[in-house]
């Protein structure tokens, strides 16, 4: 598949495959159909939810490959690997903590970090969600 086909690819209403991707700069960030399902359960249950409540989101990082994983310093098991997480921030940035609140309340959240201006969720379509938590993780 071509990478702008890839990239076109819609996940949700507002979300496409290729913001997850970052193919610019890794060109062989190519997730396998089950990653685009995760991701897609991802933005049906969280970011199109959140983007509801705080307007457009801007993905930082979502899938990674084991190469990219470690390209990146990303932790050896994250969620990214599985296509389970992103790195997120609204597109307003007056509407950060608006953001916070409503996904550490979201029955979907398995694990929410934040930084000052940018937040890492992940989701678990398979399993109950740990509802994990932890604000200011990233400093």
């Amino acid at each position: 598949m071509e990478n702008t086909t890839i990239n076109d690819t819609r996940l949700s209403p507002h979300f496409k495959l290729g913001e997850f991707l970052n193919l610019s700069k890794y060109p062989d960030n190519k997730p396998t159909m089950q990653h685009v399902a995760n991701m897609t359960y991802g933005c049906l249950m969280l970011l199109e939810p959140a983007r509801q409540v705080v307007g457009p989101i801007i993905i930082n990082s979502g899938f990674r490959n084991p190469r990219v994983n470690t390209l990146v310093g990303g932790v050896r098991n994250s969620q990214h690997l599985t296509g389970q997480a992103a790195d997120i921030r609204p597109q307003d940035p007056r509407q950060f903590f608006k953001l916070v609140n409503f996904l550490r309340t979201c029955e979907h959240t398995d694990q929410l970090l934040t930084s000052t201006n940018w937040l890492h969720i992940s989701w678990t379509p398979l399993s109950t969600p740990r509802h994990d938590v932890r604000i200011g993780y990233y400093k």
